[in-house]
C-alpha cells in the first residue's frame, strides 16, 4: 500500500501532480492509501511518489475534468482523495465516463461539486463584517462556519468588492485576509471572535422595516438563507418574531381604509391617458386642428408642438418620414432640416417638384432625449406610432395619392402596423388591393448618420433611384410628379 500524504486539503495542483506521477507509474486505486498531513495521520509523512517508466502514456481527462476536479477537492468527505483518483484511473480507459450519469462514482463527483459550489455562494451571501480600530484604512473582520474547505476558492471575490479596505475572514476551515492591496489564504482554523458593530442596530431597523408580512414564504426563505447561518446574522434576530406576527400583520393591512394617492398621481395619469378615437375631422381645418391639439400619446407633453402634414390636398404622391426633428419641431413644418435639405436633392435630381407632393410623418411629435442644450432623436415606439396611425389614416383618406413614399421603418409601421430590414424592402413598388402602393426606401436622415463614406454613398444613390422608381411609376399611371 502506498502512502499519500498531502500538505493541503484543497490545492488542487498538489493533488494533480500526486494523482499524474501515480497513473504514470501504473499503481491501481486499491493501493494507494490517502491523507492529509497533521490531520490525524498516525504515521507521519507520506511514501516518495514513484516514478514511471520510459515510455509511459500521459494521463489524459475530459476537458471539463479539472474544474469538477477543483470544486470536488473542496468537499468536506474525508475520503474524496481517492474517489478524485478512482475517476482518473477509469478514464483512461473510459474516456466518456463523465458521460454516464447513472454510474456512482460520477454522481458522487456532480453531487460534491453542486455542495462545494452551493457552500461558496452562500458565504458570499452571508459573511457579515464588523470594522474594527485601526491606524491605517478601515479594518474589518468576519466569521464564517463553511461546512467544505472553501476559503480560499470563495476569497477572491471579496478581495474584487472590498478592494477598499483591508478585512479578515475567519472560519473554522482556514482564514482569508486582504491588507495592502494582497490576498492572502491559509488552512489554520480560527476561532470565533466577539465583536460588537453599532451599526448592526440601523441595519436591524432598515431590516424590518422593508418586511413584507404579505409576501412572506417561509419554506422559501429558509431554502435560500438556512438556519445554520442564523446565529451568524445580526438581522436573524428578527426573523421568528416577524414569522409569528406575519399573519396579524397581514390582518391589520387588509383591514386598513383605502386612502386616496396623492394629487400628482392623478396628474400623472391625465398625462399618460389615451383618450377615445376622435371623431373623423371635417375637411383640412379640421384635420389640421385635430393634429395640432393632439394629446393621444405623452409625445405632446414635451414637444414644442405636432406638426402637421404639408403639400396639395390632391397630390398624388405621399411622402410618409418617421417624425419631426428638432428643427422641424420648432418651424413646425415637415423636412426643413438637414434630412429635409438631403430629401429636396434627390427629388430635384428624380424630377420631382417638392411642391406637388404631400409630406407628413407617421408620429407627428417630436421625440427627443435633453443632453445639455441639445435635443437628441429617439426613435418612436410602437405604441406611439399607434396611436398617431389614426392621423395618418386621415391623411391618406383625404389626399388619395397614387403611391406612397415610405422613408424608414417606422413610416412602414404606421402605414402597414408591420415594418421590417429596410435593405430587403427597399427598391421595388408593394401594389395593394386597398390604399395606394407603397415604395419603402431609406430615411434621409439614416444617410446623414452613416459613418462610413463609401457605404453613405452607396445608400444615397440607392435613395435617389428609389424616387427615381417613383417618378416613373407616376409617370406610367398618367400623373407626371413634376413639370419638365
Amino acid at each position: 500500500m502506498l502512502r499519500v500524504a498531502l500538505s493541503s486539503q484543497a490545492d488542487a495542483r498538489e493533488w494533480r501532480d500526486a494523482a499524474r506521477a501515480l497513473v504514470l507509474a501504473g499503481v491501481a486505486p486499491a493501493d494507494v492509501d490517502w491523507s492529509v498531513a497533521g490531520a490525524g495521520d498516525l504515521f507521519g509523512a507520506g511514501d516518495a511518489l514513484p516514478r514511471s517508466g520510459a515510455g509511459a502514456v500521459p494521463a489524459r481527462v475530459p476537458r471539463r475534468f479539472p474544474d469538477l476536479l477543483e470544486a470536488a477537492l473542496c468537499h468536506s468527505d474525508p475520503g474524496r482523495f481517492a474517489m478524485l483518483y478512482r475517476l482518473l484511473w477509469r478514464l483512461q480507459d473510459q474516456p466518456h465516463l463523465l458521460e454516464v450519469a447513472p454510474d456512482p462514482d460520477v454522481q458522487w463527483l456532480h453531487r460534491a461539486v453542486k455542495s462545494v459550489r452551493r457552500d461558496v455562494h452562500k458565504m458570499h451571501a452571508f459573511v457579515r463584517f464588523r470594522e474594527i480600530a485601526s491606524d491605517g484604512r478601515r479594518s474589518f473582520v468576519a466569521w464564517f462556519e463553511p461546512d467544505h474547505h472553501i476559503v480560499a476558492r470563495a476569497a477572491p471575490f471579496f478581495a474584487r468588492r472590498f478592494a477598499d479596505m483591508d478585512w479578515l475572514i475567519l472560519t473554522p476551515r482556514g482564514r482569508a485576509g486582504f491588507a495592502d492591496g494582497q490576498l492572502r489564504t491559509d488552512e489554520v482554523p480560527a476561532e470565533k471572535p466577539a465583536l460588537e458593530d453599532p451599526t448592526e442596530n440601523l441595519w436591524r431597523t432598515y431590516f424590518g422595516a422593508i418586511f413584507n408580512p404579505a409576501r412572506l414564504k417561509v419554506r422559501a426563505m429558509q431554502s435560500e438563507m438556512p438556519r445554520k447561518y442564523w446565529k451568524n446574522l445580526p438581522e436573524a434576530a428578527l426573523i421568528p418574531q416577524m414569522i409569528a406576527g406575519a399573519g396579524e400583520a397581514v390582518a391589520r393591512m387588509e383591514a386598513q381604509a383605502d386612502r386616496a394617492p396623492p394629487a400628482f398621481h392623478a396628474a400623472i395619469r391625465a398625462r399618460r391617458a389615451v383618450p377615445a378615437e376622435p371623431p373623423a375631422p371635417d375637411g383640412w381645418p379640421g384635420l389640421r386642428a385635430g393634429v395640432l391639439g393632439c394629446t393621444r400619446c405623452t409625445l405632446h407633453a414635451q414637444a414644442t408642438g405636432a406638426v402637421p402634414g404639408e403639400g396639395p390636398q390632391d397630390a398624388a404622391l405621399m411622402i410618409v418620414g418617421e417624425q419631426p426633428g428638432d428643427l422641424e419641431d420648432l418651424a413646425g413644418r415637415p423636412f426643413v432640416g438637414p434630412a429635409g435639405q438631403v430629401l429636396d436633392r434627390a427629388l430635384a435630381g428624380a424630377g420631382i417638384d417638392r411642391s406637388r407632393s404631400y409630406l407628413t410623418n407617421a408620429v407627428k411629435h417630436f421625440k427627443f432625449t435633453p443632453r445639455g442644450k441639445r435635443r437628441i432623436h429617439q426613435r418612436p415606439d410602437a405604441g406611439e406610432v399607434s396611436h398617431c396611425r389614426w392621423w395618418l389614416t386621415q391623411e391618406i383618406g383625404m389626399v388619395r395619392p397614387r403611391l406612397i413614399v415610405a422613408m424608414g421603418a417606422t413610416a412602414m409601421l404606421g402605414l402597414t402596423g408591420r415594418s421590417g430590414k429596410m435593405g430587403e424592402l427597399r427598391g421595388r413598388i408593394i401594389e395593394r388591393e386597398q390604399g395606394p402602393a407603397i415604395l419603402p426606401t431609406w430615411h434621409p436622415a439614416y444617410l446623414l448618420r452613416l459613418p462610413d463614406a463609401v457605404q453613405a454613398a452607396v445608400a444615397t444613390r440607392q435613395f435617389e433611384d428609389d424616387l427615381a422608381l417613383a417618378a416613373a411609376f407616376l409617370s406610367d399611371a398618367g400623373t407626371p410628379a413634376a413639370p419638365r
